[in-house]
């Protein structure tokens, strides 16, 4: 059975697109893109960014996940940390460079656990970063989803990720996970037709392919875009009824999503 996420704007009244049902969560589209990190100055993928993501009651808190030598699961956004490439490197010789904030570089466990703390608002949206290998991909992939299901945190969770195998691979685990696309190659009939639930697309896809939103809608398939910095396309997503926008800049998309729409 494929369950529906029930997303609705505060001010429209609209058909979303439907995806697999997360109950209770915040029903504003604002996803903080690696946290709710700039207002505060905070290190992006920080614990400190997520908590305050959570603190503002985001829809969702974006994060990123690679693997290091000893195959320890962490958060951060490039291949490399410090100077050192993250996959030919072990978490202890990463660890000897604390974040800006002074937070030890967190593992996908401790990040996932804080993420539970005090939440009952703000998904957790993973992205998994595609490896130098596809078999190492798919790996990473079963790890990440293996723990977030230990730590029974799946119903918070959306899995994201440029790497189509590492999302079929999500739905093969569990077909009830909650999977979106990042790449913008495929159209909403494609991730239909391999049960991907998302189009996870960087904002120009969409304004490069106004027919795939509406094909979306038609085919269930939720609408996200990233990463959407500038109130005119905060405008834009919001008039077409997008389930979620993506952005470096949270706290002006809440604002504006407040307001009547134009």
């Amino acid at each position: 059975m494929r369950f529906i996420f029930l997303l609705m704007t505060m001010v429209l009244v609209g058909s979303c697109s439907s995806t697999k049902k997360t109950s209770g969560l915040s029903q504003n589209k604002v996803v903080a893109h690696r946290g709710a990190w700039k207002a505060k100055n905070l290190p992006e993928n920080s614990i400190a960014a997520l908590k305050e993501a959570i603190r503002m009651q985001y829809a969702g808190s974006e994060f990123d996940v690679r693997m290091t030598a000893n195959d320890s699961l962490i958060i951060t956004h490039d291949p490399d940390y410090a100077n050192l490439n993250i996959e030919d490197t072990s978490y202890e010789n990463l660890i000897r460079f604390p974040l800006k904030n002074g937070e030890i570089l967190p593992t996908l466990r401790q990040y996932i656990v804080a993420g539970l703390q005090n939440n009952t608002t703000t998904r957790l949206v993973c992205e998994i970063k595609p490896s130098t290998n596809k078999e190492r991909g798919v790996l990473i992939a079963e790890k990440v989803y293996k723990l977030i299901d230990e730590l029974k945190a799946q119903h918070m969770v959306i899995y994201i990720s440029f790497s189509y195998d590492i999302l079929k691979r999500l739905e093969a685990l569990n077909p009830e996970v909650h999977t979106q696309y990042l790449d913008g190659s495929k159209s909403p009939e494609v991730l239909k037709r391999d049960s991907i639930d998302g189009a996870d697309y960087y904002f120009s896809v969409f304004k490069k392919h106004p027919e795939w939103v509406i094909s979306a809608k038609k085919n269930k398939i939720a609408l996200n875009a990233w990463t959407v910095n500038e109130e005119d396309d905060m405008e834009w997503f919001l008039k077409n009824d997008f389930d979620f926008i993506t952005t470096n800049e949270p706290e002006l998309l809440l604002k504006i999503s407040s307001q009547p729409r134009k």
